[in-house]
């Protein structure tokens, strides 16, 4: 999102003609089983069970009145993780809530624990050259899952005075194989989380300082704001979405990815949902060898894997720091020593691999706000939704968006599915919705917009009527529907289209001059 180094995020894709090196190989999928049928419905089940639906926050009081977070991203059904929390009450109590469909309560507290003895805990200085703030809190209390399902979970922790914030944690599924994948994009979470003053955009002075931001982010450290400021927008309404349709779902970090070279094989399709901009060269080697080998993917927002991140040790020795140098890359310890490893944009040297070649897309600017336009109204994406060409929901795109480019880069065939005219920065220029289809039959969709999962709650924020949930709603369970089944490629094949719509990007002069 924007900050001071915004003039490196070029418009019209200006990196994505620089060449892209063969991509790692070494995870299969379950591609051709789409006649495969499972036996049991899990998902169904749970949420057959009675919800509730007072999970939210009533009253998040002062700036510190509670906060906390767990000492593992995620873990498996069964295991133990820890609290450290801190708060100016006397005591607090928490709760863990397990995000679904539930009959519209969207959640169900699987567990509340007695009430724990409070207390403040100091904010800790930044340290090193990373300047990198940990909280290193002592753990407040244990947490078992045992009897938790497989999903994505927020603690609640609600103090003596009722003050609350969440905790958000993801109990991980072991194996992916026939499921599809929602993956919780904790990289970007803690990039964008300024608790202690830092983040990998800012310094203590704000967004305008941003020469003394972090350039390693820590995990051990709660979340500003509610404690789980993009779980609850970007990710939460396309969960519940998913959790309602009943689908074979399993849940991941995108974190546990790069941990586990086997957690993708067998996977139907993974979902990177709406914010999810900061990727390892092991988590994009693994998805992308999962394309190849059938997996569909689907990009629910704009801007994903815009940046490169390395994962390091924390003093805990787990891997729980997320370094990206962005414009300092010079000064990255790997500069020169192994360029594929520097941690800046992923499209910018030393070593540029630009977005599109597996995203269909390149994000291209920020911010701006502009009707979503459907290009393609008999496209299988849009069944059921009953538009024609020409049919716009108001302000759908930005506040960040994507556009494709006819570079070597994207992949072919390529369908245009939406084709959006706007301004952003005083330029013209479009957004864009695109599917592609793979050799190997994977399908991959791209929305090419960070509102897209915003605007499935009816909520009219942005200025976005609450009628375009219905359209959202239908094309996302469309894609669900049809990525869950197997490889989309092989029962709804890509009719290349790029050409109607992007036919001079070789030319800059051109581009410049006659965006519309």
């Amino acid at each position: 999102m924007g900050n001071a180094d915004w003039d490196r995020r070029h418009f019209l894709g200006a990196a994505a003609s620089v060449g892209v090196g063969a991509l790692a190989a070494g995870c299969t999928s379950g591609g051709g089983s789409a006649g495969r049928t499972t036996t049991a419905d899990p998902v169904a089940a749970e949420n057959a069970l009675p919800g509730d639906r007072g999970w939210g926050l009533t009253h998040r009081g002062p700036d510190r009145a509670v906060e906390g977070y767990a000492d593992q991203v995620s873990v498996l059904p069964g295991e133990t993780f820890h609290l450290h929390v801190s708060t100016t009450a006397a005591g607090f109590r928490a709760e863990a809530f397990r995000m679904g469909w539930y009959g519209g309560a969207q959640a169900r507290r699987v567990w509340a624990s007695e009430r724990i003895p409070g207390g403040a805990r100091p904010v800790p200085a930044a340290h090193g050259d990373t300047r990198t703030v940990s909280a290193g809190w002592q753990p407040s209390l244990g947490v078992s899952t045992r009897g938790w399902p497989e999903g994505a979970y927020l603690i609640r922790l609600t103090t003596d005075a009722g003050e609350q914030r969440y905790v958000p944690i993801t109990v991980r599924s072991a194996s992916t194989a026939g499921k599809l994948v929602l993956v919780n994009a904790v990289g970007t979470w803690q990039a964008y989380n300024t608790w202690g003053g830092r983040s990998l955009y800012q310094g203590p002075g704000g967004k305008s300082d941003y020469d003394n931001r972090s350039l390693a982010v820590s995990c051990d450290r709660p979340y500003d704001r509610d404690g789980a400021p993009l779980f609850t927008t970007y990710e939460q309404p396309a969960i519940a979405l998913a959790e309602k349709l009943g689908l074979p779902l399993a849940y991941v970090t995108n974190m546990d990815i790069d941990r586990d070279p086997r957690l993708l094989y067998g996977a139907r399709a993974i979902v990177s949902l709406g914010h999810d901009e900061y990727w390892t060269p092991v988590m994009r080697e693994r998805v992308t060898a999962a394309r190849d080998a059938g997996c569909n993917l689907a990009f629910l927002g704009a801007n994903a894997c815009f940046r490169r991140i390395r994962l390091e040790s924390a003093p805990t020795g787990q891997r729980r720091l997320v370094v990206c140098y962005k414009t300092d890359w010079p000064h990255d310890p790997m500069n020169g020593k192994d360029d594929a490893a520097v941690t800046t944009d992923w499209r910018a040297a030393p070593h540029p691999r630009p977005e599109s070649s597996m995203t269909g897309t390149l994000y291209e600017s920020n911010p701006t706000s502009a009707p979503y336009v459907v290009a393609d109204p008999g496209h299988w994406l849009f069944e059921g939704t009953g538009v024609s060409r020409g049919t716009s929901f108001a302000n759908l795109v930005g506040t960040e968006y994507d556009r494709v480019n006819s570079g070597q880069d994207t992949p072919r065939p390529l369908e245009i599915v939406a084709h959006s005219r706007l301004v952003c920065r005083g330029v013209r220029s479009f957004g864009d919705s695109a599917y592609y289809t793979t050799g190997s039959g994977a399908g991959v969709f791209n929305t090419g917009t960070m509102r897209w999962v915003e605007s499935l709650t009816d909520d009219p924020g942005h200025g976005i009527p609450p009628h375009t949930a219905e359209f959202t709603s239908r094309v996302t369970a469309n894609m669900f529907r049809a990525f869950a089944a197997g490889p989309a490629g092989r029962t709804h094949p890509a009719k290349d289209t790029l050409e109607e719509y992007h036919p001079y990007d070789g030319d800059p002069t051109w581009a410049k001059q006659n965006l519309w």
